[in-house]
């Protein structure tokens, strides 16, 4: 049997909907962090990729962000004038460049890390830890399904 029905689909019901919705607000409280720390949201997230091994040079970060590859090219370009990653020449593959974070690149995208873990501890201050980990459950289940059917 089926969730959704027409006949009673309302966008405050969307997965969809919310998700994006969330996301959105999310964003917009975080944005004075990564004002404070001279950086975008999405350029903290690029580096916390690389922070914690999910990418190691643009294709890949592309990807496990869902990013456009040429932007992502732009935005690697941006924060490397910033000093917070290096691009090196893979020795098994010259046509690969691996990408790090320097030390500076770390310390601020670990700094900024702190801080936002800071907001979302306030904004879920009263869930439970039960509700907070059902709903990281449930967002991880869903993008396990969807990865299987968009990839």
């Amino acid at each position: 049997m089926s969730f959704y029905e027409s006949s009673t689909f309302e966008p405050n019901v969307s997965v969809g909907y919310l998700l994006r919705v969330t996301n959105q607000m999310a964003g917009a409280g975080l944005e004075h962090v990564f004002a404070d720390e001279g950086m975008s949201g999405i350029q903290w997230q690029v580096m916390l990729a690389l922070q914690f091994g999910a990418a190691s040079n643009c294709a890949e970060l592309a990807r496990h962000l869902n990013h456009d590859k040429g932007a992502m090219t732009r935005l690697v370009d941006q924060i490397a004038a910033h000093g917070w990653i290096t691009r090196e020449r893979d020795a098994d593959d010259r046509r690969h460049v691996r990408l790090a974070l320097t030390d500076s690149g770390r310390d601020v995208a670990l700094h900024a890390k702190d801080r936002v873990l800071s907001c979302w501890n306030s904004w879920l201050g009263d869930w439970s830890h039960e509700e907070i980990a059902g709903l990281i459950a449930g967002l991880q289940k869903l993008r396990t399904t969807l990865s299987a059917v968009v990839a």
